[in-house]
């Protein structure tokens, strides 16, 4: 420390008498500015000679012990520093680790949020993880059944191949022709009427006409069986008839009766009145319409009274359906205007008779509406004139794509 340092404040050689003062700073003066210690002696005449003699011998003592003296001086003052710096670093870090205290508390619970939104987030992505692992176990399962499936068409294609190779010489000219169209045929099934998933959902519609007939239910046309398979698993009593034998056949794999046979002539040697129920679902856009009025007349003379005819066909009622859709399926015929059948199935006695529409286009692909909300106050009352020029236009253009025919034999 420089030695003209001033000395603290009430610092004396006082404080340094008796018991020591424990102020570094005090310390500090009394070293820096080598302060005399004053001689003191006991009371009386000896003690009086005691000072005298203490203060004669000082000087020799001090001079004697300089060189000494200076360096027990200096050492003190450096071990003050030393302390004074070890003292200073202390505070300081008193002082950092009370602001690292006071900023973990300001932060705990920071901390702590962040520590749970991560382990929120080690959850989600947990689940996602294993939500897209079975996604995919789904995609795999559902492609290997496709793959077998389509194993099985290929080999059933190959050993039909080969059969008829085989009795070529000996068939007759029309027999090949006959199973390409048989071929053909169940192609056109499988691109133009949907997966039999599909179906089978299209077909519950109508089991609340179904459920508790007076007999069992004829399916004219039945195809690969999807309503057949509904009406078994709800306990309706269902035969099936179709003109192709690989239909039939896949009918019967799943247990399910069905016959190869021409409609008409099988519907023409059932029983009179026997009968629960007639349907045919995508058939009758594939006649002439005096085939279709012999069907209808056919079916009254099947049914039961009480017994229920349902034909379902493409509604020519949707622009969209009539004028693209229907025409994707080189077999169609005509389409059927829904007046007309009502009008056929009324002059072939059924009573009462009602249209149920089905399958609406999914909204993606129907005209867009204007967000009214969206428009200022003053443009609110035409745009919704446009909207409801879009209602008239949209039922036109779309509406639904099928319809359902449903009639009754009345009973009596």
């Amino acid at each position: 420390m420089p030695s003209d340092e001033k000395a603290p404040a009430e610092a004396s050689i006082d404080l340094f008498l008796g018991e020591p003062t424990r102020d570094l700073e005090r310390w500090a003066w009394l070293w820096t500015g080598d302060h005399p210690f004053p001689v003191r002696g006991r009371g009386g005449l000896l003690g009086r000679f005691v000072v005298v003699l203490k203060r004669l011998l000082r000087p020799l003592v001090k001079g004697a012990t300089a060189d000494l003296w200076d360096r027990q001086r200096v050492f003190n003052l450096i071990l003050l520093e030393t302390v004074e710096r070890e003292r200073v670093e202390r505070a300081h870090l008193r002082e950092r680790q009370d602001d690292f205290e006071r900023a973990l508390r300001e932060h705990q619970g920071a901390i702590e949020a962040h520590a749970r939104l991560i382990e929120g987030l080690d959850r989600r992505l947990a689940r996602s993880t294993a939500d897209v692992m079975a996604h995919n176990d789904a995609l795999f399962a559902r492609a290997d059944q496709k793959l077998d499936r389509y194993r099985r068409e290929a080999r059933d294609l190959w050993h039909r191949l080969g059969a008829l190779i085989a009795a070529a010489d000996a068939a007759p000219a029309g027999e090949l022709r006959r199973v390409q169209r048989e071929q053909e045929y169940v192609e056109l099934e499988r691109r133009c009427r949907g997966s039999e998933e599909e179906i089978e959902g299209r077909v519950a519609a109508y089991l609340p006409y179904l459920a508790g007939l007076p007999g069992e239910v004829l399916d004219l046309g039945c195809g690969r069986g999807e309503a057949l398979a509904v009406l078994a698993r709800h306990g309706v009593a269902a035969r099936g008839v179709d003109a192709s034998g690989e239909m039939v056949a896949r009918c019967r794999e799943q247990g399910l009766a069905a016959e190869q046979a021409d409609l008409f002539a099988y519907l023409a040697g059932v029983g009179e009145a026997t009968l629960g129920a007639v349907v045919s679902f995508h058939v009758v856009e594939h006649l002439p319409a005096s085939a279709l009025e012999r069907l209808v007349r056919l079916a009254w003379r099947a049914l039961r009274p009480g017994g229920v005819l349902i034909l379902e066909t493409p509604s020519p009622l949707s622009l969209v359906t009539a004028a693209r859709n229907f025409w994707i399926d080189p077999t169609h015929a005509r389409p059927v205007h829904p007046a007309s059948l009502e009008v056929t199935f009324r002059e072939a006695g059924f009573e009462p008779v009602h249209r149920v529409d089905l399958h609406p286009f999914p909204d993606d692909e129907r005209l867009p509406e204007i967000d009214l909300a969206s428009l200022p106050d003053e443009q609110q009352a035409l745009a919704d004139h446009v909207n409801r020029l879009r209602d008239l236009l949209d039922d036109l253009l779309f509406g639904c794509r099928d319809f359902g025919m449903v009639g009754v034999k009345p009973r009596g």
